[in-house]
């Protein structure tokens, strides 16, 4: 009696030592695998930017003044405490500046009842760039729709084939806004992307 008892103590103290060992193998698995597909999807977008040609990519606002409000979290413009993550890059130039097309694509979307006032979204294969805070206003016409700024000669269809450089709406105040400026945001692949970082790789490749 006295040898079973004993080996049932030992039986359960291997159990319980496989028990730790596993529990503390998935555990180190655990912690290890998470830093490593931050890692990977930080190196893939970064690879992204890096390797395009942006040779017939073009900068959105015609006339340049400065950059309000980077990617990234930051305190809201319109007053308090609260913090936001902020979805794109603003970019500040007169009140009625051109905004040229960033790169050749369709237009997928135009809306004007949003905050960020009238705003225009093209494709460019896994590329979308949005442009909000636009002058003028979304015209509903049969089953499509454009947008109409007559001042600035702009009329831009839903579906439209868009050329690089091509001027495609006027700097304004629409949506919620404290100035005149463009908000440029840019997804690839469904993500959002900072466009700092690809104004810098335009700015090195069209200068090399």
């Amino acid at each position: 009696m006295a040898n079973l008892s004993i080996f049932k103590l030992k039986s359960r103290n291997l159990w319980q030592f496989l028990i730790f060992i596993i529990l503390g193998l998935f555990l180190f698995l655990g912690i290890s695998l998470l830093p490593l597909q931050k890692v990977e999807a930080k190196d893939i977008s970064a690879e992204i930017i890096a390797t395009n040609n942006w040779e017939y990519a073009s900068f959105p606002v015609e006339t340049f003044r400065s950059y309000s409000s980077p990617f990234g979290y930051r305190k809201s413009p319109t007053g308090g405490n609260t913090t936001e993550f902020h979805k794109g890059l603003d970019i500040v130039g007169p009140l009625g500046s051109y905004i040229r097309n960033w790169w050749t694509g369709q237009v997928v979307e135009l809306t004007d009842n949003t905050a960020g006032g009238t705003t225009i979204k093209i494709q460019s294969g896994e590329w979308i760039h949005m442009y909000s805070h636009l002058m003028g206003k979304v015209v509903i016409s049969g089953n499509s729709r454009y947008l109409s700024d007559p001042e600035g000669g702009i009329e831009l269809w839903l579906g439209e084939q868009v050329e690089s450089g091509a001027r495609i709406a006027r700097i304004g105040m629409t949506g919620r806004t404290t100035g005149p400026h463009l908000h440029w945001g840019l997804k690839y692949a469904g993500k959002y992307v900072d466009p700092g970082l690809v104004l810098q790789e335009m700015y090195k490749g069209q200068n090399a």
